[in-house]
């Protein structure tokens, strides 16, 4: 093996490892945020104190996320989160089938 081969190999071993580095995080991500979706919905049907608390969880969960140093989970994301679950309720299916 020459210099210029070692650092192909090199390379090679970066590059592919980071790809799959990105890969399993994105995969992670998505599952976090359809969870989350899950979540809010199941409460927003379900919740015992649902009523109490209407249309502001989302300002209540993203305040909560905020205070537990949780990047990502603003009100906003925590709507498309939430959409993202009713757009694509089968999705969790396939992570445990």
């Amino acid at each position: 093996m020459n210099l210029k081969a070692l650092q192909s190999q090199i390379s090679n071993v970066h590059f592919v490892a980071q790809r799959n580095a990105n890969l399993a995080i994105n995969q992670s991500l998505t599952m976090r945020n359809w969870l989350i979706g899950h979540y809010i919905v199941e409460y927003e049907q379900n919740g015992s104190d649902r009523q109490k608390y209407g249309s502001k969880i989302l300002q209540i969960l993203a305040a909560d996320a905020i205070k537990k140093n949780i990047k990502g989970l603003s009100e906003t994301n925590l709507k498309l989160c939430r959409q993202f679950f009713i757009q694509y309720p089968s999705i969790g299916q396939l992570a445990t089938g």
